[in-house]
């Protein structure tokens, strides 16, 4: 593949979306599929470790954690088991990356999840699959079913005919909070999902208080493309610190929202004008780089490369690449508003910082959507928001704080407004609606 500098698509995982069946496995041999499993069984495991942090993959999920260093933290084996765990709990509004791939290319995840476990000595991984998407879940379970039937999982495999691999595919009942990964590993024990107080770390005691390696869809799905094509060809697209490539979805206010595949270190503007711009008669007024769970940029920001470092160097976070676009026409009090409904709602309630203050700010909120504030809330906001943040058991109490404190770091008079008047008379939900049946009332 040539190298390709940001800017510009890279379709890899996202290669063969668009080819007939790409889900199966007959396509996505024809196209590469599961030749980097074949080279990785013929390595050392400790090799493949090397090779994938060579190429500087980071954490696709929102941390951005380096893969092959988390894979390294793994003690070294005792003779009991030790597991791989796919997070595919996706479920942060704006984030929408993972399902699609898994619809799409379940076998770039099946082959990705054979390369790891090999490399970590397991030899049982583990998909957690948000509930909902029934749809995917069967995919997945095919795709298993092929890979399997294949002898590209099971028992004797590699060229010794001496490694054996079970994938489980396990659908979760929907709770956003099991995409923390100790409350997704309690979920998958059978317990309630609510996070475990760390340490002990999941690399020493994650699944079944085993060493397990807790990774994202997107990232485990990137590392046949490196076991296939070598470290060089990953690091010769993105920046130096956060290479290779990734998917952004970009949503919203935009002519032709959806997936692009591109090197990190592109800009907010450049995929604006892949999508062909903000729709028509409309300028810019925020965006999210990362979900609703980081703090908003405006248009001051459209030219901040878009990797882990420089996102963070401007404020925010990239987390998942969940690119949301609202215009002008939009109610940032509107929108933080129901961001704030998901997080009081998601809240498992096990710490008191985000139990209790999810609940007040979801109040405080409605009453500024509804022109009803008072004028001491935009200041309340703030105190609350400020007692969550860093305060809570997990990042989930993080997320709910950050969009309240950035909305009203840029916004604050819309925020002010709120005590005068509803958002509703501000902004009418006609003009933010992108299809007119939606804003009929």
């Amino acid at each position: 593949m040539t190298i390709t500098a940001p800017g510009r698509l890279t379709p890899v995982l996202s290669d063969i979306w668009d080819v007939p069946r790409s889900w199966k496995l007959d396509t996505y041999r024809d196209h590469g599929g599961y030749e980097g499993l074949a080279k990785a069984l013929t390595m050392a495991p400790a090799e493949v470790v090397n090779l994938v942090k060579e190429s500087g993959l980071r954490g696709r999920g929102g941390a951005g954690f380096p893969t092959g260093l988390k894979w390294s933290f793994l003690p070294k084996p005792d003779g009991g088991p030790r597991y791989l765990v796919v997070n595919a709990d996706e479920s942060e509004p704006g984030t929408c990356k993972d399902v699609p791939l898994m619809l799409a290319n379940p076998h770039s995840l099946i082959e990705g999840m054979a390369i790891t476990s090999y490399a970590i000595g397991g030899h049982h991984a583990f998909i957690y699959l948000r509930g909902e998407v029934v749809h995917v879940y069967r995919r997945l379970l095919a795709a298993v079913r092929e890979a399997r039937e294949a002898g590209l999982i099971g028992t004797g495999l590699g060229p010794n005919g001496d490694y054996d691999l079970e994938i489980t595919v396990h659908a979760g009942a929907g709770a956003y909070i099991c995409g923390e990964e100790t409350a997704l590993l309690d979920s998958l024990e059978g317990l309630r999902g609510q996070p475990r107080l760390k340490p002990p770390f999941p690399a020493v005691a994650g699944l079944y208080a085993r060493p397990t390696v807790v990774n994202n869809v997107e990232s485990i799905a990137s590392v046949p493309g490196i076991l296939a094509n070598g470290s060089d060809w990953f690091t010769s697209m993105g920046t130096p610190k956060s290479t290779g490539h990734g998917l952004f979805s970009v949503s919203g206010h935009v002519t032709n929202p959806g997936q692009f595949e591109v090197p990190f270190g592109i800009t907010m503007r450049e995929l604006i004008e892949m999508a062909g711009g903000i729709r028509d008669g409309h300028r810019l007024k925020f965006w999210t780089p990362g979900g609703s769970s980081t703090p908003i940029f405006t248009e001051a920001e459209l030219d901040v490369p878009l990797d882990y470092d420089s996102v963070g160097a401007a404020g925010s976070m990239l987390g998942t690449r969940a690119l949301m676009v609202f215009d002008e026409t939009t109610s940032v009090v509107r929108v933080i508003a129901r961001w704030t409904d998901f997080y009081q709602h998601e809240s498992c309630g096990k710490c008191t910082p985000c139990r209790e203050g999810t609940y007040w700010m979801k109040q405080v909120m409605h009453r500024l959507e509804a022109g009803k504030g008072l004028d001491s809330d935009v200041d309340l906001l703030l105190d609350v928001a400020g007692n969550i943040a860093g305060r809570s058991f997990c990042a989930l109490g993080d997320a709910s704080a950050t969009p309240i404190q950035s909305g009203i770091k840029y916004f604050r008079s819309e925020f002010e407004a709120g005590t005068t008047t509803p958002a509703w008379e501000l902004f009418p939900y006609e003009a933010s609606a992108i299809f007119s049946e939606a804003g009929v009332r």
